[in-house]
């Protein structure tokens, strides 16, 4: 199987701020490249590392815990490794300034406030009635 790790990538695009990014490929060290059978294991090696991370990430996500959080880290470790999982953290660096910039947008912003304000009246508005027709008793004491 052909990671495409062995041999540095063409790729030096520069990012928004003007810097160039950095090549793909493997970012183990020299001596490490130098011989197959090591580097092999290397690569063996970032995977099941990698791998442990992004797991407890997804089993984090249902649970508390950081779980997004802790799956790019296993992203970024496989990164270090696998051009596959270099070009999906730069596309998600992408995605992720995009969606910032829009967010940005004044016109969304204001957009945002007033659907946050709308769903928090209405929000009110239930717990009022709530109150109105219950009290504050808890609503699996209620007995009607």
């Amino acid at each position: 199987m052909n990671t495409g790790s062995d041999e540095l990538g063409e790729v030096a695009m520069t990012d928004d701020e003007g810097k160039p990014e950095q090549p793909l490929g493997s970012r183990a060290p020299e001596f490490i490249k130098a011989r197959r059978a090591l580097h092999l294991s290397w690569q063996v090696g970032v995977f099941v590392v990698g791998l442990g991370v992004v797991v407890a990430g997804v089993i984090m996500l249902p649970l508390p815990g950081p779980g997004w959080l802790v799956i790019f880290g296993g992203m970024a470790i496989w990164a270090t490794e696998f051009v596959w999982a270099q070009l999906v953290l730069r596309w998600t660096k992408r995605k992720v300034t995009e969606a910032t910039q829009r967010a940005l947008d004044p016109a969304v912003r204001r957009r945002n406030i007033i659907l946050t304000s709308v769903g928090l009246v209405i929000v009110v508005g239930l717990c009022a009635v709530y109150l109105w027709k219950f009290g504050f008793e808890m609503p699996w004491n209620i007995k009607e």
